[in-house]
């Protein structure tokens, strides 16, 4: 989702935009990752479950053959090793995992070639793309060339309204298939008209013989606080999920918290119409292992007010693997929305689960 922003800075930000797009520079690659990767010095933990490697601002403000580098809202290890870059205005990128230089992009499209408010992204085990898109909303699978092959179904009520109860730019943000992979988890931004305002649905599907993904369970997930959504989902390999809640406040910045959650032993919601402090459903369990905002700075800096100079609007996760000490490595990013007061920002993470 485009989260809220300062209004202030939309003229500077169309500004920026037009001088990024112009002239032959327009078609450039990034720079290097390690041109603007800060590693900083002394502690770099952000809790005892937590540490901060380093960040990259490498992409920030950049094209790739005419594509604006960012936007960015969904990150996926590629089978091959690198990085898939999905950005909320219907582009996929690819990008080499050790620099962070694009490689390639490919256009999304509905069925109709209308572009998409793409939020969620899944690389399957055949190398196929599952991207959602908040506006209907939706997921749909396809070619590494973007091509349609597939749409999965979706349920009534997590539509936007009129058709739901979703409210528009609210819907599926997060996707993650969990180990096996036989199940695929969205997440619902924020809450449905009806169910209590800290309750998010998990919507969850499962692979079919045929290799398409039939509905299956759905749960109740509640954030620290109604102004907080839920804007990526990751699945760790023991089954269990990383959960980002993100916020934004005008004039103060924002709120960026890392959980571990568990699903199992919830209640599966697909029947409860509406989720109530009296509906006694029992939801998924999680612990908080950190507020991004406890993590160093690095030397990092903001162009605009943040409880942190490291936090912007933080939005896009992945598992890139292990340590040696058996801790996950994760990849954050933020998406800048191409606004001149906001950073596209990749966060390398150690988390112990």
């Amino acid at each position: 989702m485009r989260l809220r922003t300062v209004l202030a800075t939309v003229t500077a930000g169309l500004a920026a935009a037009t001088c990024l797009t112009a002239g032959p520079a327009a078609a450039a690659t990034a720079p290097a990752a390690t041109a603007r990767d800060r590693t900083g010095a002394g502690d770099h933990s952000c809790s005892p479950s937590v540490t901060l490697d380093r960040f990259s601002d490498a992409l920030d403000k950049t094209t790739y053959h005419g594509s604006y580098a960012g936007n960015f809202s969904a990150l996926a290890r590629d089978r091959h090793g690198d990085l898939a870059a999905l950005s909320d205005r219907s582009e996929l990128f690819t990008l080499d995992r050790r620099t962070l230089k694009p490689t390639g992009v490919v256009a999304l499209a509905d069925e109709k070639g209308a572009p998409l408010d793409s939020e969620g992204l899944v690389v399957d085990r055949d190398g196929t793309r599952l991207v959602t898109s908040e506006t209907e909303p939706s997921v749909r699978r396809y070619s590494r060339d973007g091509r349609i092959l597939d749409r999965l179904p979706v349920p009534d009520a997590l539509r936007v309204a009129p058709a739901g109860r979703a409210t528009a730019n609210q819907t599926f943000e997060g996707l993650t298939l969990l180990p096996g992979g036989r199940t695929l988890l969205a997440s619902m931004e924020y809450a449905l008209g009806g169910d209590d305002a800290r309750t998010v649905r998990l919507q969850t599907w499962q692979r079919t013989g045929d290799g398409h993904f039939r509905l299956a369970a759905q749960y109740a997930y509640r954030t620290d606080d109604a102004s907080l959504g839920v804007p990526e989902v990751q699945a760790v390999p023991d089954g269990r999920l990383l959960v980002l809640e993100r916020g934004f406040t005008a004039g103060t910045g924002n709120t960026v918290r890392l959980y571990l959650a568990d699903a199992r032993g919830a209640t599966d919601t697909s029947g409860v119409e509406r989720l109530t402090g009296q509906s006694g459903v029992r939801p998924v369990r999680k612990t908080l292992l950190t507020d991004i905002a406890a993590c160093p700075s690095l030397g990092a800096t903001a162009r605009q007010p943040q409880p942190n100079p490291l936090l912007d609007n933080i939005e896009g996760m992945t598992v890139t693997g292990r340590d040696a000490r058996g801790r996950l490595r994760v990849l954050l990013v933020s998406d800048d929305n191409a606004n001149a007061a906001q950073t596209t920002r990749f966060y390398y993470l150690r988390v112990r689960v």
